[in-house]
């Protein structure tokens, strides 16, 4: 009997020993789930963060997939180019010689509207400084082609910000709002509005048919047919901050956009610098935007302000230059010769270098092709003749260029360099003018025809550094075959003023040129009788119209070389324009600035720094 109680009392323990194991055991698979399903938790929250960038299936230019972490480094573009050493602070003060209308740059075709728009906004994507041809992701984390290569399926970086303003007519302060998809679709429904005076931008937008919004950080961008410029296009939109430019109930009002002064004098962007004052007529004062999203990779610019000084006089710019009270000027073809040759440019204690290169854009004269003195190609063709383009390059640009003969970069395979200039000949001007029915037949020495002289006006811009010396050797030739030019000097605001009306004889300008080629913009039909478009001289021509509408769609690089070349060969037999020169251009800088290189793209100054010794302040701010 008590031999039974006593291996009931040895079972009990053993049941309860293993009950207490079982517990222990029970507790540690528990935990180990409870942990593994919190590291799937967070490696999940890991992988959200780290999408692979592909666009149209081929990875971003310098992504580098670690397959060993499986991690995939976040790409910005050019950030290779940025000292992560550099240190931070002080100022870039840059002359220019005259200011600008607005600063709403889809209304305002200035080129210095454009630049002050792009330090303050970023696009999707940017080419690469030294590779023109590689697209790398800015706004854009990443996107995707579709296969019928007419759907761009974009997804945005999150936590981007725009910069903060305080709205100048509702009095209303916006801080911390972020940029979304519904951004990028009134940037685009603005260009394509009719009503808004962006005729320049919109022709590019022709064929994209409508922004999709799929969430509040990806939408489509819809082509209606295929172009070859779509990819550019697409990773080149901005933003449009609608809480500015639709800070009002209904619907959007293009002609409002136009014409909303307060609105149209400020910037609110996305991107590193920010807006800060115009003091019109005087200086433009721009601040990094210390909220700028770049900053987390790697891409905040190193100097703090950036100041646009108006200083209308060549010699004047360099004065300030030499005496440090600017930082960067663009120098005339005679300072580049005559006058950086003194020590501060020279010596080793100098506190000035020059830069030179190619510029991306030709200079023209151009003539109203409304004018019926300009219908007759054989008389543009003779305007031409007289127009003695080795004299002046050698004389007023020091050959500091190079003649050209069409609308593209004479370095591009777009130009057809079997072209030859038009030699200078007075005869060939006088027997082609004679075949178009000019003769003096008074005696007076001016070619007429039909009881009207042969007298026309050259629009000529106040304070210009060449165009004072070059337009007066080109009035003395014209004389030479009976011609009369006039030389109607005028300040700019007037100048684009007439342009866009049309309301002129003859002008004479330049033009930047893009990565790719697309003439539609300045040389189309469509755009001739438009006011605010870039086909100022009224251009129209059937033959010219086909040539374009098929470069927009063909895609094969080999073949679209040889449309422009055609196109090429149209303008240079139809002259609506004198064609000039592809200008060097020519930059003075202050030696205390650092990372100061020349890409395939200029040089930019974002990436530029200032030893922490040699920062200076902005006088008056």
């Amino acid at each position: 009997m008590y031999r039974n109680i006593y291996l009931n009392v040895i079972l009990t323990i053993i049941a309860i020993l293993l009950l207490a194991v079982s517990i222990v055991f029970i507790w540690a698979v528990d935990e180990l789930r409870f942990k593994a399903e919190k590291s799937n938790k967070r490696l999940a929250r890991i992988e959200e963060k780290l999408d692979i960038l592909v666009s149209g299936g081929l990875t971003f230019a310098g992504s580098n997939k670690e397959t060993a972490s499986g991690k995939v480094p976040e790409k910005m573009a050019n950030s290779q180019y940025y000292n992560p050493k550099a240190p931070s602070g002080g100022r870039i003060i840059s002359a220019i010689m005259t200011s600008t209308k607005n600063l709403n740059y889809l209304v305002n075709n200035e080129s210095l509207a454009g630049s002050l728009w792009e330090y303050a906004n970023d696009s999707l994507a940017e080419v690469d400084y030294n590779d023109i041809t590689k697209f790398e992701p800015q706004l854009a984390e990443s996107w995707k082609l579709s296969e019928d290569k007419m759907v761009y399926t974009i997804k945005l970086k999150k936590g981007v910000l725009w910069q903060d303003f305080t709205d100048p007519v509702t009095g209303k302060v916006w801080k911390n709002k972020e940029v979304t998809a519904a951004d990028f679709k009134f940037y685009v429904d603005v260009i394509k509005n009719k009503d808004v005076n962006a005729a320049p931008l919109r022709v590019y937008f022709k064929d994209l048919e409508k922004v999709e919004i799929v969430s509040k950080y990806e939408f489509r961008v819809h082509w209606k047919r295929k172009y070859f410029k779509s990819l550019e296009i697409t990773l080149g939109l901005n933003p449009l901050p609608r809480h500015l430019y639709h800070a009002y109930d209904g619907d959007f009002d293009g002609k409002k956009f136009n014409n909303d002064h307060e609105r149209n004098r400020i910037i609110v962007g996305c991107g590193p610098y920010r807006f800060v004052k115009w003091a019109k007529g005087q200086r433009i004062i721009m601040q990094r935007w210390e909220k700028y999203y770049g900053a987390r990779y790697g891409v905040m610019p190193p100097i703090k302000t950036k100041v646009f000084e108006v200083i209308p006089h060549p010699n004047t710019r360099l004065q300030a230059l030499k005496g440090s009270t600017v930082d960067s000027i663009s120098l005339t073809p005679e300072q580049w010769v005559n006058n950086t040759d003194t020590p501060d440019f020279t010596s080793d204690k100098g506190h000035l270098k020059k830069i030179k290169y190619l510029g991306r854009s030709y200079s023209y004269i151009g003539y109203n092709l409304k004018n019926p003195l300009f219908k007759d190609k054989k008389v543009r063709q003779a305007l031409t003749h007289l127009v003695n383009r080795k004299r002046i390059l050698n004389e007023v640009y020091h050959d500091l260029g190079r003649i050209t003969t069409g609308p593209f970069f004479i370095e591009s395979p777009y130009y057809d360099k079997s072209i030859k200039p038009y030699e200078f000949s007075v005869e060939k001007a006088k027997k082609l003018l004679k075949e178009a029915g000019w003769k003096d037949t008074d005696g007076d020495g001016i070619i007429d025809k039909n009881g009207k002289n042969f007298v026309f006006a050259v629009m000529s811009i106040a304070n210009h550094p060449t165009l004072p010396k070059m337009l007066p050797i080109i009035k003395e030739d014209m004389a030479k075959a009976g011609i009369v030019m006039n030389i109607n000097t005028i300040e700019w605001s007037v100048y684009v003023q007439r342009l866009e009306t049309k309301s002129f004889e003859v002008c004479t300008l330049g033009w930047g040129l893009g990565l790719t080629p697309d003439p539609y913009q300045l040389w189309h039909s469509s755009q001739a009788d438009k006011e605010h478009s870039s086909n100022h001289i009224g251009f129209k021509n059937k033959e010219a119209d086909k040539l374009i509408e098929e470069i927009r769609v063909t895609f094969d690089l080999k073949k679209r070389i040889e449309l422009c070349h055609k196109f090429h060969q149209l303008l240079h037999e139809e002259q609506p324009y004198t064609f000039l020169f592809a200008r060097d251009s020519l930059m003075a800088i202050n030696r205390r600035y650092q990372n100061v290189d020349v890409f395939k793209i200029g040089v930019p100054t974002k990436i530029m720094w200032v030893p922490k010794a040699e920062q200076k302040s902005v006088p008056g701010l």
